[in-house]
């Protein structure tokens, strides 16, 4: 394996803020939208931040978690209202994350659908409404774990996170891909230890 780039050989350094972010800004993620609505049925407002701070945690029951500023509007709102939305975005929706992140002011390219009350962003690969059933207080966020009432699946290729920028993926047909064991369900499945032999 060339081990070129790895961490092997870096000195150690202190977790400041910056160095942080660095760091893990070399795991690669996929790109959501968290959304939430405030108002009374009727009159209802979408909101919504561009997050890739989100990751399951129970298929049974169906857990998912996000982790939000604390100083952020929509913290307030999804501690205020117990519910969000996640659309979990293709690689076509580009301009929606950088809208969503406060980078640019695109709203004419915004088009929610509206489930469970909740909206999501049309077309977008998958979509799940979800309703806060615990929260915990972490640093300078809160980790809010939702249980999946709906969920919606399409197909396609994402948006992928990667070192601050934004990339897509060159991803073969199915029937090019090398039958792995366990390959096909890798969302919190079930985990095996495995010995390891140390010298």
């Amino acid at each position: 394996m060339d081990s070129n780039g790895a961490a092997d050989t870096d000195p150690r350094d202190d977790a400041s803020p910056a160095r942080l972010r660095q760091a893990l800004g070399q795991f690669a993620s996929g790109v959501t939208v968290v959304t939430t609505a405030t108002g009374e049925p009727g009159d209802l407002h979408a909101h919504g931040m561009t997050a890739n701070a989100f990751t399951s945690v129970s298929l049974e029951p169906p857990l998912v978690l996000i982790s939000v500023a604390a100083a952020t509007a929509t913290h307030r709102r999804i501690a205020g209202t117990g519910r969000y939305g996640i659309s979990i975005l293709s690689e076509a929706q580009e301009p929606l994350s950088q809208h969503f992140a406060g980078g640019t002011q695109r709203p004419e390219l915004v088009r929610f659908v509206w489930r469970d009350g909740l909206p999501l962003l049309s077309g977008a690969l998958v979509h799940l409404s979800c309703r806060v059933r615990q929260s915990h207080r972490a640093g300078d966020h809160t980790l809010f774990i939702g249980e999946v009432e709906g969920l919606w699946c399409g197909s396609g290729p994402p948006l992928v996170h990667f070192r601050k920028q934004l990339h897509t993926l060159d991803i073969p047909h199915r029937d090019e891909i090398p039958a792995l064991h366990g390959a096909g369900d890798l969302l919190a499945e079930e985990q095996t230890e495995r010995p390891v032999h140390v010298r």
